[in-house]
């Protein structure tokens, strides 16, 4: 898809794609959110060690931190944000408590809490500047798709592809 390069604005920090690149890529998107809620099968999650647990406390909290940072924005999406944490409140808990036990078996139990905290800091952190690639109103629109997905494991592969650093090929969800 060509290279990107970085525009900077006074208002922050923002990646602008060649405009029929991002339009294909956030055509992708939707799509790929748009089978997600269509009622795609997913399997059963088996909890472990898989990273998993880590990839949906990511993708929440970058929710939250590009929630709030885009809350005075035309494309404000913290009612979205809360309808999605409470309609994945026990798949969001279930991968809390996997990291918390994960993090236990590493550093003691005593130790496992501030283990979370010092990691939910650096994941918020990181994604204080904005996402990489998606602006308030995708994050908005995605945030709303996310919302209607059912099952954990569609949940951990959304987050995959969300979290990634630069867009990827998106429709992986969509082809099946």
């Amino acid at each position: 898809m060509g290279t990107f390069g970085n525009t900077f604005r006074q208002s922050g920090k923002t990646e602008r794609f060649a405009s029929g690149e991002r339009r294909l890529l956030w055509a992708s998107l939707v799509g790929l959110i748009i089978a997600i809620c269509i009622g795609l099968p997913t399997p059963a999650s088996a909890a472990g060690n898989d990273g998993s647990a880590e990839k949906l406390r990511r993708m929440d909290i970058m929710l939250m931190v590009t929630g709030l940072r885009c809350r005075t924005t035309v494309d404000n999406f913290t009612a979205d944000y809360g309808v999605f944490t409470r309609r994945h409140m026990s798949e969001l808990n279930e991968a809390s408590d996997d990291l918390k036990a994960d993090l236990a078996r590493r550093y003691g139990v005593k130790d496992a809490n501030r283990a979370l905290d010092r990691m939910s800091v650096v994941m918020a952190n990181e994604y204080g500047g904005g996402h990489p690639w998606l602006s308030c109103a995708e994050l908005k629109d995605v945030t709303r798709s996310l919302a209607k997905v059912q099952g954990r494991e569609t949940l951990v592969e959304a987050a995959g592809q969300l979290l990634s650093r630069q867009p990827g090929p998106v429709l992986a969800l969509a082809s099946r």
